[in-house]
């Protein structure tokens, strides 16, 4: 039916809207639009129209930006369930709007027409990661915020941080030699982690249950080169990732055995003559 279409309708919602004030209703010929967004949320809904009326509409969620180049930083300080929010304007908008939540599901928003810079959030649950957002606007009415709202500062936050529930997933133990091995695996999820995974911690056993000292690694890492090995050994590997928190449970890598004769094959080519 697309050589019927008379035109399409664009819904752009902030997520979330306390305001409860209805979606920018965007009409347009085109197939497309572009639109200035903060970095909250925001749901856009699309639908084409003709003469017989309005199509279903496709919903489409913004995906979360990332910024390293924002305007102003946001301190957070936990005191049990609450946490107290400071940020130092860079300049003086009528308000502030403040997200704050676990993720696109459960977001809060609050204006703030003080210029103190500081606001009090509550109801923070433990071992959860909460992201905090500050937008400047100059329009504080529960108007849209869509064309006024400009991203000031983001930034993550635990009210209460645990260690990680689990270790890295995946160990595996490559390109092993008389005196080495590789060892990977793969990150903890960010749902394990309980709090903010400041890296890991690595050791291994071998088969006289001798263990080597632990090496503490960036949480960026996910493999680490064990040297000093011993030929004809069975090892066994242990890592685990730890927070400010401490440190969490380890994971077991399977056994792998390093060889007598390196990991080289040579081929021996053998000419034997007849005599005739």
């Amino acid at each position: 039916q697309s050589e019927n279409v008379l035109g399409y309708v664009v819904n752009v919602e902030r997520i979330p809207n306390s305001c409860s004030h209805p979606p920018n209703h965007i009409s347009l010929k085109d197939r497309k639009i572009l639109v200035n967004l903060s970095m909250a949320y925001y749901r856009v809904n699309i639908s084409a129209y003709n003469e017989a009326g309005e199509s279903p509409q496709a919903i489409y969620i913004v995906p979360e930006f990332f910024a390293t180049d924002l305007p102003g930083q946001i301190h957070v300080k936990s005191q049990g369930t609450n946490a107290v929010v400071t940020w130092t304007p860079k300049y003086n908008p009528k308000c502030f709007v403040v997200d704050w939540g676990t993720g696109k599901e459960d977001m809060h928003m609050k204006i703030i027409t003080t210029t103190t810079g500081n606001f009090t959030l509550g109801n923070f649950q433990p071992y959860k990661l909460y992201k905090i957002m500050i937008h400047a606007s100059d329009v504080c009415q529960c108007e849209s915020f869509i064309r006024h709202e400009k991203t000031f500062g983001v930034i993550h936050f635990y009210s209460i941080e645990g260690v990680p529930r689990t270790g890295p997933a995946n160990v595996t133990v490559l390109n092993i030699t008389k005196y080495s091995a590789l060892v990977k695996w793969t990150e903890i999820a960010a749902e394990d982690r309980l709090g903010f995974l400041q890296g890991y911690r690595i050791s291994y056993t071998d088969s006289s249950m001798k263990k080597s000292p632990a090496v503490t690694l960036n949480s960026s890492i996910t493999s680490y080169h064990l040297t000093g090995l011993k030929e004809k050994t069975t090892y066994r590997v242990q890592i685990s990732g730890f927070t400010n928190a401490g440190e969490g449970p380890l994971t077991l890598s399977q056994p792998f055995s390093t060889p007598k004769y390196g990991t080289v094959e040579s081929l021996c080519i053998c000419i034997t003559q007849h005599e005739s």
